[in-house]
């Protein structure tokens, strides 16, 4: 994960290209554990319309093409269709939801971080980018508190876990462990706040409780998925610790719902 921190935080082009990477790897996993349930996505067209509105999305956040430029990507959602009249699947709405899916889940929540990052005045990023005005600092300041809120749930719900949080989906989690991640990420925002500018610490702090709660939601609404995929880890990229979904599902929940508090009320 220093490595994802470090792709965001280095410079606008390795911003773009670690989200790029992400896109591609977690939706390639989606559709496989899809493919594991009898379902027969369409991986490749799923996996361009999600790097197409990740790519527009890139350009109109930096300010190098207008808004309208997002209807090109009408095409993409008129061509599933098309092809999928081709297909001959024995349930070709299922097929076609769940190459939706996979777009509205991944791709979406990480085409709105160019919209965090470009006309932003906070931290700057580690290598110099010329005159456009682009700070990551939201994106860092996410992550690390996504961190802090894991890193403290772990702690506690291992020393502490007596009350399990959601049992018949993951039985490891427990409100102790929620509590822990919460007041520890409290902490990280608290004292990081006026180092990553932006927004005031108060609405760090409100960040911070935000990320709490929608992000155990995030690894709960995956680890439903594994199971009704019957898969104990959504890819093997990271040896011991899963694939990216596994690394992004509270990313996927919470950073949504983060970029709506900002634009409402930062």
């Amino acid at each position: 994960m220093i490595f994802v921190l470090g792709g965001f935080w280095l410079h606008p082009v390795s911003f773009f290209l670690t989200g790029f990477v992400i896109i591609i790897g977690a939706q390639y996993e989606y559709y496989t554990m899809i493919r594991g349930g009898n379902f027969v996505p369409q991986i490749i067209p799923g996996t361009i319309t999600g790097i197409s509105l990740y790519t527009v999305s890139t350009l109109v956040a930096s300010g190098l093409v207008p808004s309208r430029y997002f209807l090109f990507l009408i095409p993409f959602g008129f061509l599933i269709f098309v092809i999928e009249l081709f297909r001959r699947q024995e349930k070709p709405f299922d097929s076609i939801a769940h190459t939706f899916l996979a777009v509205v889940y991944i791709a979406l929540p990480f085409s709105l971080f160019p919209f965090m990052a470009y006309s932003r005045e906070g931290l700057g990023s580690l290598l110099p980018h010329g005159n456009i005005v682009f700070s990551p600092a939201i994106v860092v300041g996410f992550f690390l508190l996504l961190w802090a809120n894991d890193t403290g749930a772990y702690i506690l719900g291992v020393t502490l876990g007596k009350h399990r949080l959601m049992e018949r989906i993951s039985p490891k989690k427990s409100w102790e462990g929620f509590l822990g991640g919460l007041l520890v990420s409290l902490l990280v925002a608290w004292l990081l706040s006026g180092w990553l500018g932006v927004v005031s610490r108060n609405k760090w702090l409100a960040i911070s409780l935000l990320i709490s709660v929608s992000g155990t939601l995030g690894d709960l609404a995956e680890s439903m998925l594994k199971r009704s995929a019957g898969v104990k880890d959504s890819g093997n990229v990271m040896p011991g610790h899963g694939g990216f979904l596994d690394r992004f599902d509270s990313t996927v929940i919470s950073f949504p719902l983060v970029y709506l508090f900002i634009t409402l009320f930062g």
